[in-house]
């Protein structure tokens, strides 16, 4: 379900924004516009929507348009043109209060240059939202205190921003906004400011507080990897248009045009694909009801020297050679006992950045595994193909 609804959302900066949209209209760029009319085009016609829980990132290089539409998401400023709906509320037309009203429940801010009060502690400027509601004093300050536990701040509550990192002090710019307890998260270059040490902390810690939190996010950025380790989708922006919007794998497996094509070409494609993407069904599987005798028979026809063993429901159950499998049927010993359990697993949202020193020094396929069910395998050459080809091009084993 949508969350957030935008459609030709248009914002012209100059003294006659109308007769800019005649422009746009006419099919006239930025840049003509500029020149013909000195109007600037802030937002060009963006159209695109943000699922509930989702994390939308918009992107784009500086005077691309992202952050003129943050503000515009929650009329900040106020748009020449189109509308915002927010849970089915059309935001372009609401009045002062109904507005104000909307920004207090519905929406929470996170700003690039933290927006504390140098005079207040960590928990009185967290709670400060919930203060301007006018809710009463023990309860702001238990959801606040609430807010800091879980950003990772417990023990700094008495603390002054003046006595805090600027990643810590960014934490408390989210711990504020989610004290709120808003449903939607509005972060506009929310971790720019910071090191590139703490930045990618913060990137760990919003997804990790995603999962807990499930909020709607609409994060702006001008870094691509950022956008690609955080986006569930990621809308990219030029000149105020948006000009793709899609998963971080459909963007790099299918550009929409010559611009973003630029944009993806030195992506480290490892710290995007996942294992869903170059994993493969086994050749054949053994059932735990095999004896070592029909295993060995699935392994010859295969042309195998190993099997995946599983039950009925394919729950992974081990691993068994060629070997033992011949050793276990001249015994007389039952499979389940000579299975091999030392082999890598992994989940088919896992990077492959993170399969890599796993597919160094394995001897066997590595497993894909999801509710312990086998759901696929990933092979040394699969890894590696995959970080050149991707899915479509993968060179099989």
């Amino acid at each position: 379900m949508s969350k957030i609804n935008v459609q030709e959302l248009t914002k012209i900066f100059g003294p006659s924004p109308e007769k800019g949209m005649e422009y746009l209209k006419q099919g006239k760029t930025k840049d003509e516009i500029l020149a013909e009319s000195g109007m600037t085009v802030g937002v060009n016609q963006a159209s695109f929507s943000v699922e509930e829980g989702e994390i939308f990132v918009i992107m784009g290089l500086s005077g691309s348009g992202k952050s003129t539409l943050i503000r515009l998401l929650n009329r900040l400023i106020d748009p020449t043109f189109g509308q915002v709906w927010i849970d089915n509320e059309d935001i372009t037309k609401a009045a002062n209060q109904q507005l104000i009203e909307t920004r207090r429940q519905k929406l929470g801010m996170v700003f690039q240059r933290f927006g504390l009060f140098p005079f207040r502690t960590v928990l009185a400027n967290v709670a400060y939202g919930l203060e301007i509601q006018g809710i009463e004093k023990s309860e702001r300050e238990e959801k606040a205190a609430k807010a800091i536990e879980d950003v990772g701040l417990k023990g700094y509550e008495k603390s002054y921003p003046e006595q805090l990192s600027g990643g810590m002090q960014q934490r408390v710019g989210l711990a504020r906004a989610l004290a709120n307890e808003t449903d939607i998260l509005l972060m506009d270059e929310a971790f720019s400011a910071l090191d590139p040490l703490i930045r990618q902390e913060m990137q760990d810690e919003l997804l990790q507080l995603q999962n807990k939190w499930n909020k709607t996010v609409v994060f702006i950025t001008h870094d691509l990897d950022e956008a690609l380790k955080l986006g569930d989708r990621i809308a990219i922006m030029k000149d105020g248009a948006i000009v793709q919007v899609g998963t971080a794998e459909q963007i790099l497996e299918s550009p929409a045009n010559d611009y973003v094509s630029r944009f993806v070409e030195d992506v480290d494609r490892s710290k995007v694909l996942t294992a869903s993407h170059i994993m493969k069904n086994p050749s054949v599987l053994a059932s735990e009801k095999d004896g070592p005798r029909v295993a060995v028979r699935k392994m010859e026809e295969a042309g195998v020297s190993s099997i995946f063993v599983v039950d009925r429901e394919r729950h992974l159950k081990g691993l068994l050679t060629i070997d033992d499998a011949i050793g276990a049927h001249k015994q007389g010993l039952p499979m389940e006992s000579v299975l091999i359990s030392d082999f890598h697993t992994t989940t088919p949202d896992t990077p492959i950045q993170d399969l890599i020193a796993n597919a160094v020094d394995t001897k066997y396929p590595i497993t894909v595994l999801q509710d312990g069910k086998l759901t696929g395998i990933v092979s040394r050459v699969s890894i590696l193909s995959g970080l050149v080809l991707g899915k479509e091009e993968e060179v099989t084993s």
